[in-house]
This record gives C-alpha cells, sequence and structure tokens, in this order.
C-alpha cells in the first residue's frame, strides 16, 4: 500500500493503464517522469535519491531502484555512482522502419505537437523531382514545407512532394488539424517504402525554419512511398540532431525446422 508521507506525495497515487492498476515501480517512474514533463525537474536536475523516494513514497528500496533503472536505461535520467542521479538531457527516438505521423510520434514520448505551413502549392514537375516520382518533366505535382514542432521547438522539417494521381485532394486539406501523413495513408494506403538517412548540416532556409545555427548536426531521412503501383510522394525530413535520435527494433519471423 501506497503511504502519503508529506505534500509530494500526497500527488503520488495509484495510476491505471489500459491494462489495468500500474505497478508500484511503475507509479514511480510516473511520479519521476511527470515532473521533469512538466518542467519542475529540468534536465541537470539532481533528484530525491532511493532513500528519500523510499521515505517520500512510501515503497520499498527494490520498487525505488527498479524505477530509475529502467527510467535510466530509456535516457530520462543519469545515475553517477557517489554523486546522484539527474535528469538526462532526453532525445525522443523516431521509428525507423515504420511510416508514423509525426504528431504520433511526439505524442508517444508525452509531447505536444503543433506545425507551421511554410508551403502548400501546385508545381511543375522538374528534374529530380520528375525523374524520381515517374513523373514527365512539366507534369503537376503538389509541394509542401511543414516545420512540426514539439512544445514549439521545432523537431522536423518536412518537405514533400505528392503525385496527384493518388491524392487530389491534398492541397484543400487543413494541414494544421491533420498531418500530410495521417491523411495519405487514409487516401493512399502505403505499399512500398523506402529510406535513405544521410548526416548533414542544414542550409540558412533550414537554420531559419529549425532555429538551429548553421553548425547543428541534422538527419535527413529521404522517403518515397509507393501507392496504387506508382510513387505517391517524395519527402525530405530533416531533424536537429540535438533534438532527435532515429532508432528500431525488428523481430524476426519464428523459424521452424522442418520434421
Amino acid at each position: 500500500m501506497i503511504l502519503e508521507r508529506n505534500k509530494q506525495a500526497a500527488a503520488f497515487e495509484p495510476h491505471s493503464g489500459p491494462a489495468g492498476p500500474l505497478a508500484l515501480y511503475q507509479q514511480v517512474k510516473k511520479y519521476i517522469l511527470d515532473r521533469i514533463q512538466a518542467g519542475k525537474w529540468p534536465p541537470g536536475t539532481r533528484i530525491p535519491s532511493e532513500n528519500q523516494l523510499v521515505k517520500t513514497l512510501g515503497v520499498s528500496r527494490m520498487t525505488a531502484n527498479r524505477a530509475l533503472r529502467e527510467l535510466s536505461a530509456e535516457g530520462y535520467l543519469v545515475r553517477m555512482h557517489g554523486v546522484g542521479t539527474f535528469v538526462q538531457e532526453h532525445k525522443p527516438v523516431m521509428t525507423f522502419l515504420e511510416v508514423k505521423s509525426i504528431a504520433a510520434e511526439i505524442k508517444a514520448w508525452g509531447g505536444r505537437h503543433s506545425c507551421e505551413i511554410h508551403l502548400l502549392s501546385e508545381e511543375k514537375a522538374t528534374g529530380i523531382v520528375a525523374a524520381s516520382m515517374g513523373l514527365a518533366p512539366g507534369q503537376p505535382v503538389f509541394h509542401s514545407t511543414i516545420v512540426h514542432k514539439d512544445r514549439n521547438q521545432p523537431v522536423q522539417l518536412s518537405d514533400r512532394y505528392v503525385n496527384p494521381a493518388v491524392a487530389p485532394d491534398y492541397l484543400a486539406q487543413d494541414f494544421s488539424r491533420i498531418t500530410p501523413n495521417e491523411y495519405l495513408v487514409k487516401v493512399a494506403p502505403i505499399q512500398e517504402t523506402e529510406h535513405v538517412i544521410d548526416a548533414v548540416l542544414p542550409d540558412r532556409s533550414a537554420q531559419k525554419l529549425l532555429d538551429i545555427s548553421g553548425n547543428e548536426p541534422c538527419l535527413l531521412l529521404n522517403r518515397r512511398t509507393w501507392s496504387f503501383g506508382q510513387v505517391a510522394t517524395k519527402a525530405r525530413l530533416l531533424y536537429p540532431g540535438s533534438r532527435y535520435r532515429i532508432g528500431s527494433r525488428f523481430r524476426a519471423p519464428l523459424q521452424v525446422d522442418p520434421l
């Protein structure tokens, strides 16, 4: 049973998730994460020790230790032997193999999504855009440039070309309410995806849009998607390296030995 020892502990109450009541160590994790995400414990802050958490929250040392270990493994905390436990500068991890909405990614790590639309127009396909999308030079193509933010901090610059044949109403959408990815998945289900990642420095336009300096290392994800047997989109997704990481986890299909 959780004991409410003082005013701090008053905020530490049983919580439930989709699968039912959270285990005690998960409640301790939530207690800590809530304070980090609310800005009460900013990066660099030394948080209460295991012993202090035990006394404040009325949990066992094993429970407090597991919560701190898992938060450290997840990149929220850094533990320094003999010194203490500190809030780490946390960079969210974007899944690589999956094609997800940036709004969903931000929500998943506890952020708050917003965006700025800088371009939404119809253009004539030329050069590499026409060639990579299988369009004849001069054919119409839709073009959007959007900066996606987490709590007003830019985390992605999306420069996307869309084939009008697969999403004819693309330009009519309100992308402040639905992301391009969310809309496109509905009208043009993805049949195939190509990802290529480069490490780059931002040009002046990207520096201004992402509010970063010219020597900020960035991750550039070049993505093409296919739908209805043709190239549907070509996108350049630029992420400031200090604010984002890219990773994935893959489970191989179970192989059964032949009899």
